[in-house]
């Protein structure tokens, strides 16, 4: 037939009767047939079996997707309220699971908790969770730049090793006193002691970023300063956390040390193969940037799974993945577009869900639980702002910005969840305990932003003639207003290197520069660093 024949048939208007007999024939015809062999097989109880099969599922998929929608909006309205009051979201998040959870909801109205998270649908939000946890660590590895950790001078290695080694130690101490009242049965007392050692040692370095960028103090001398150290103590904690996992999981020291050994292996592989990496990600083509995004995330996989496999969790697979990567590449920004948002806007909440679902803050009410809790939150702020403040005055550093050292290396937020939910799932702590530390990172991450302004809030030092001391601006810059957006006037922070006294005698290499350049006391450490993501 042709083109010009087609359309003119196709272009004619039938007779309706022709219609109304070619329907009833090819559709009404089938379908009443259909209806007659369904209703006779009704009493042979087929449809009965199917009904009631249906009816016991409960509609597991509708289930699934009522709980992801209750989670992901309680936990965004909670952070846009804490918001409101100059909080990380993150708290937010974390307190909608808690009360999504047994202590609250669970509680109060038993019926809606069942309704809105019933019980069936915990391993599938599990799975969702765990999922958003390794893209999340992956994600902080990509972003992690090592090389800020060479060349920083001795105040922020004095800083970021206190703030490891005396939380550490705190937390070795407390396993003392607490291995016979929290240990679970069959678990050793150094599996114990290195898990609450770690957990006391946790800095949260993206809940960290996003608080220094809310108080305009990310690209000043203390938030490289904190920035620099909480990376340190980022790369320490999970390395010790995949010591812990590689002790419970086997049952003699022959058996870590494989295990050390083979992690070992993965890493020097990972890393002699970060030049390749390098080149292949190193690409502005849309096209090829679409393919690297897609083989970077089933390397991902494949190396969570890899380390899972060796006995030291799936994250530290992913985290050292993401460690080798070139995160300020054009694939390294649109995997953070892309993997990021669907990570912070979907599956990290199921995660604060679940571990709020998993905290029972009704055990604390036993047996003298609140006191053990008030000495678990001293032990934590003791040893990491103690130490961090102690450590940044006995190398020179005034005690206003000491403190405000310490208060910022004292949040833990979303890194110290993690490491607790694994803990859990290791059964190396109890419900009790994960109660009590969830607390105690809530507590401790939500003090960061009221302790720094309280010791920005204080008035400026005098000279000895009585002069107030006026802050010092680098040159190229508005009066007041530190480059990168901090302002001295609100947090008292002085522009220049912070192992520079303020007395002007110690001459930095800017001091030795031409007396030609323009700019001779701008600050030292200005190469890239970690930036933040929302």
């Amino acid at each position: 037939m042709t083109d010009r024949r087609w359309e003119e048939t196709i272009q004619t208007h039938p007779s309706p009767l022709r219609v109304i007999a070619v329907y009833a024939a090819l559709v009404v015809v089938p379908v009443l047939g259909a209806v007659a062999l369904l209703s006779a097989d009704i009493g042979g109880g087929h449809l009965a079996v199917v009904a009631d099969a249906g009816h016991a599922t409960h509609h597991p998929l509708a289930r699934l997707l009522l709980a992801v929608v209750t989670v992901v909006g309680a936990c965004k309205v909670a952070g846009a309220l804490v918001r409101r009051i100059g909080q990380p979201p993150v708290i937010g998040e974390i307190a909608a699971g808690i009360l999504l959870g047994p202590s609250v909801l669970g509680a109060v109205w038993p019926q809606a908790q069942r309704a809105l998270v019933p019980a069936e649908v915990l391993p599938q939000l599990n799975v969702l969770a765990q999922l958003g946890v390794v893209l999340f660590v992956f994600l902080t590895g990509l972003e992690l730049n090592l090389a800020a950790l060479r060349g920083r001078g001795p105040l922020t290695l004095v800083v970021s090793h206190v703030s490891i080694a005396t939380p550490f130690l705190l937390g070795v101490l407390l396993a003392a006193a607490a291995y016979d009242r929290f240990a679970p049965d069959g678990v050793g007392y150094l599996p114990f002691a290195l898990f609450l050692g770690v957990s006391l040692s946790v800095t949260a370095l993206p809940v960290l970023a996003r608080i220094l960028v809310d108080l305009g103090m990310y690209r000043t001398r203390i938030g490289t300063l904190v920035m620099t150290c909480a990376l340190a103590g980022d790369v320490t904690a999970w390395i010790l956390l995949a010591m812990v996992v590689a002790v419970v999981g086997v049952s003699s020291m022959v058996g870590v040390a494989v295990t050390a050994a083979l992690t070992a292996v993965f890493g020097a592989v990972l890393f002699a193969a970060r030049p390749g990496l390098t080149r292949l990600l190193t690409t502005t083509d849309p096209r090829r940037i679409r393919v690297a995004v897609q083989v970077v995330l089933v390397g991902v996989l494949l190396c969570a799974t890899v380390t899972e496999r060796i006995g030291v969790h799936a994250i530290f697979g992913a985290f050292l993945f993401g460690l080798v990567l070139p995160g300020d590449s054009a694939v390294g920004r649109r995997l953070h577009d892309t993997v990021g948002s669907l990570t912070s806007m979907l599956l990290l909440p199921l995660f604060f869900a679940y571990s709020g679902l998993r905290t029972e803050l009704v055990l604390l009410g036993e047996g003298g639980m609140w006191l053990w809790c008030g000495l678990v939150l001293a032990l934590a702020v003791a040893g990491k702002l103690g130490g961090a403040a102690l450590a940044a005055r006995a190398m020179d550093i005034d005690w206003r910005q000491s403190w405000q050292i310490g208060a910022l290396m004292n949040c833990r937020g979303l890194t110290e969840l993690v490491l607790l939910n694994i803990g859990l799932d290791l059964g190396v702590i109890g419900a009790d305990l994960f109660a009590i530390l969830t607390l105690m990172a809530m507590l401790t991450t939500a003090a960061v932003t009221p302790l720094v302004m309280l010791c920005s809030a204080r008035p400026a030092q005098a000279d000895p003639e009585g002069a107030p001391v006026q802050p010092r601006v680098p040159s190229g810059t508005q009066e007041g207003q530190v480059a990168g957006g901090g302002m001295d006037g609100d947090h008292g922070l002085d522009p220049r290197p912070l192992d520079q006294p303020a007395d002007g005698h110690h001459r930095g290499e800017a001091d030795r520069q031409p007396r030609r350049q323009s700019a001779p006391n701008r600050p030292r450490g200005a190469g890239r660093q970690p930036q933040p993501r929302p």
